[in-house]
């Protein structure tokens, strides 16, 4: 009796009324690939404190990171949008909230349309125009250029693509400067390199996926052994290119070193995937990946604060 009361109550109209509301909240958080949003933000935020000699208004880093993350959120929405009919072919994505259908085409076009005007306007007003226009042309770069028209005819879409989703440190970049420096767009070059080897890793991970949608990624159309080598090239060019802070006097001894060992361990991932490759190595080689860069970064931040402080002491 008491079981069949408890049914009852937890299935009042408030509470189901309750239990609809959080889905369709979550369905939007869904749409904006928080996942993806946080690491972009946080390769903006080590820019904005790069940026700068001493620590930058807190004030100003955090609505720059808010204006960011809207106009990131944005474009993955917008992502969503023009991808559906793809993630719905796929297992990886067929959960996505358009392909079940918990929000409509219209809803999510409104919310990425609110999103993007939010963040636009948050940057132009309240950080510089320079880095709301640079942030406006990364939506469009990753939501048209990317999605909607390299994705579907190249198998070089993520190369190409990439200069979108390497943005984000140029973007903390400018906001805090308000113009662009060498120092910036080496950190962008960093961000344009490691993500080849990244997403072609969960590519060969997903190959069957991409290849049922018609998508042309590298696996599909070269051959999984080719993407293995273009991988392990690759992690070999990002340890040169991860080296150019250091040999321009950006850096310090402390980021050359951990530099050194995490690009290291990117290429032994790679080496394995190619040469000694399990059934889940490609995508432990993507996880890892994502370590590294998360790493590389905050080793930056590190590294240029223990570079003040000395200096400060000095």
């Amino acid at each position: 009796m008491s079981t069949i009361k408890n049914s009852l109550i937890k299935n009042t109209p408030l509470q189901l009324a309750r239990a609809d509301f959080v889905s369709y909240c979550r369905a939007y958080y869904q749409l904006t690939k928080p996942k993806v949003v946080a690491l972009l933000v946080l390769t903006a935020w080590v820019g904005m404190m790069l940026a700068t000699p001493e620590p930058p208004d807190f004030l100003l880093v955090l609505i720059a990171c808010v204006g960011i993350a809207l106009v990131s959120a944005a474009a993955a929405a917008f992502n969503h949008v023009l991808d559906q009919k793809i993630d719905a072919q796929m297992a990886r994505t067929y959960m996505r909230p358009l392909p079940k259908g918990k929000l409509t085409t219209v809803q999510a076009v409104a919310f990425a349309c609110l999103l993007a005007i939010s963040g636009f306007m948050i940057l132009l007003i309240a950080v510089n125009e320079l880095t709301a226009l640079l942030t406006l042309f990364g939506l469009f770069g990753y939501a048209v250029v990317y999605t909607l028209l390299l994705k579907r005819a190249t198998p070089q879409n993520i190369v190409i693509g990439g200069i979108a989703g390497a943005l984000p440190p140029v973007l903390g970049w400018t906001a805090m400067t308000g113009s662009l420096s060498g120092e910036a767009l080496l950190l962008m070059m960093i961000v344009f390199t490691w993500t080849p080897p990244h997403f072609w890793a969960l590519a060969i991970h997903r190959c069957n996926d991409y290849a049922k949608a018609n998508i042309p990624m590298l696996p599909v159309t070269h051959g999984i052994e080719f993407t293995k080598t273009a991988i392990l090239l690759y992690t070999l060019l990002l340890f040169l290119v991860c080296l150019l802070p250091y040999l321009v006097g950006m850096t310090g001894i402390i980021y050359l070193t951990a530099s050194i060992y995490l690009n290291g361990k990117f290429i032994y991932h790679a080496w394995t995937l190619k040469f000694h490759a399990e059934p889940g190595t490609a995508m432990e080689t993507f996880r890892f990946s994502i370590v590294h860069l998360m790493l590389l970064f905050l080793v930056l931040l590190v590294d240029h604060y223990a570079k003040w402080s000395f200096s400060e002491l000095s």
